[in-house]
């Protein structure tokens, strides 16, 4: 009889591919050996091996994990039944939030699906594909004219420019976040620079300054 697994195997899976994800997104696939992802995760190697086969396994998961994320995510707007521009909105805010909370398997499916089996990586690029016939789907109902020019697919290429890689630059930590700029994204692509709203971005923080000195009037003393 085969054994069964242990209370809370799931659990432990789902960290160790967080774990792994977030090395992965920082020092690199090549980089990281299964040394360092047992350790991040506090468990010994033989252990780690409980959970995945190898080091492909792991990169192979975290990348279908996001990509099958994103598809729902599309299956859900569409489900959604909402006016063309209206859908082609609320995806673009869907998945810029989604990157947000899955930034480390983000980094690791834009950068390192070269590294996938071939079968692998066929198999997440098939996906990645439904969901750029998706957006380019959405774009053309928002805007007809553009199939004819052979326009819409390339505009959601343009746009996936955009969201893709908000990463090197928007820091969880910084003064902007994921929340605030998905609007503002959708703006952008929507009706160019001039839609640009800028209720949704929270203004800067203020300085804060020395006490000013007072200022001299005509009849005060030097």
């Amino acid at each position: 009889m085969a054994r069964g697994r242990a209370p809370g195997y799931d659990t432990q899976r789902e960290d160790i591919l967080a774990r792994a994800a977030e090395l992965f997104a920082t020092q690199g696939y090549p980089g990281t050996s299964m040394n360092e992802v047992a350790k991040a995760c506090g468990v010994s190697k033989p252990a780690l091996y409980h959970y995945v086969r190898d080091k492909s396994q792991l990169l192979a998961e975290i990348a279908t994990s996001h990509v099958t994320r994103l598809q729902t995510v599309v299956n859900e707007v569409t489900a959604l039944q909402l006016k063309p521009e209206a859908c082609l909105r609320q995806l673009i805010e869907r998945f810029v939030e989604e990157y947000a909370g899955a930034r480390h398997a983000h980094r690791v499916l834009t950068e390192d699906v070269k590294f996938l089996d071939p079968q692998d990586q066929t198999r997440v690029l098939s996906v990645q594909r439904k969901v750029v016939t998706a957006f380019a789907q959405a774009v053309a109902q928002a805007r007809p004219e553009l199939v004819e020019a052979s326009l819409n697919k390339p505009l959601a290429m343009l746009l996936f420019g955009m969201m893709n890689w908000m990463f090197t630059w928007l820091q969880p930590a910084g003064k902007l976040s994921h929340a605030e700029m998905a609007p503002v994204v959708a703006d952008l692509f929507l009706g160019g620079l001039g839609a640009v709203r800028l209720d949704p971005v929270s203004p800067p923080p203020t300085r804060r300054t020395r006490p000013a000195t007072k200022t001299l009037s005509t009849g005060d003393k030097k």
